[in-house]
């Protein structure tokens, strides 16, 4: 059953909502994909935090241009669009790569990043950026990575101390 005008302003206002608050966007083509195997991209997506939108491109130009991205060309996307919006930057590219892999269907066109149009090899290349907590724990590993060493060095000092005052007692005697 076609979508009534109402259904498509709807998805046209979703999709422009998302692309003005997200970070990182990425559109697929995942069709002739399974219905268990959709809605496990879905599982994942909603996992990290990823809305998944499937429409019309026609639908997704209209929403790019009210989003103030005129310079995207939908036309060349080839089959069903799947626009998957995050609030990070690489969320989006991880999950739909990482899917991918796994299911060679699934086609990456291309995304969004910081509001300009990047590749789909710029997209799989960020894909493999560590994540933003990934990157915060490293932060804080290299922050604390000082004051550890310079806690065992004065650890071992104290833990020598009894050595050093055994061998002068044992030089005295």
């Amino acid at each position: 059953m076609p979508k009534t005008k109402q259904q498509k302003q709807a998805t046209v206002e979703s999709l422009v909502a998302g692309l003005k608050t997200a970070k990182g966007v990425v559109f697929a083509n995942f069709q002739g994909l399974t219905v268990a195997q959709t809605e496990n991209l879905r599982k994942e997506a909603r996992k990290a935090g990823v809305s998944v939108l499937a429409a019309k491109k026609t639908l997704i130009k209209r929403a790019l241009d009210q989003a103030g991205l005129n310079d995207i060309d939908t036309a060349s996307f080839q089959g069903g669009v799947a626009t998957f919006v995050g609030a990070d930057e690489i969320a989006s590219a991880k999950v739909v790569a990482t899917f991918a892999k796994k299911n060679e269907i699934v086609k990456i066109f291309g995304g969004i990043v910081d509001g300009k149009f990047v590749d789909a090899a710029m997209v799989k290349s960020l894909s493999a950026l560590p994540s933003k907590l990934e990157l915060l724990g490293k932060l804080v590993g290299s922050l604390n990575r000082p004051i550890a060493d310079f806690v065992q060095v004065n650890a071992g000092i104290i833990r020598a101390l009894p050595n050093v005052l055994n061998a002068y007692k044992a030089t005295k005697a």
